[in-house]
């Protein structure tokens, strides 16, 4: 769905939450993996958790406030 939406919009704001839809999909997917202990053995380690499940909910979140904020200078630029 995510792919269909980025195609029907050019919209930067919109855009970024389409990639942040993508890189939760992505997290849900490792996670479902990880528990069932079908993850890559080549995944970096901070400690005792990969790499993958900090970075992540990072991205996810970090696409997601981009958006916002693209939204919101955007919606003060125009008064």
């Amino acid at each position: 769905m995510a792919i269909m939406l980025w195609s029907k919009t050019r919209d930067m704001a919109w855009m970024l939450m389409v990639i942040g839809i993508v890189v939760s999909y992505i997290e849900i997917v490792f996670s479902i993996l990880e528990m069932a202990g079908i993850s890559a053995g080549n995944t970096l380690f901070v400690g005792s958790v990969s790499l993958a499940a900090i970075m992540l909910p990072a991205l996810r979140m970090a696409f997601f406030i981009a958006a916002f904020l693209v939204m919101v200078i955007r919606r003060y630029r125009h008064h």
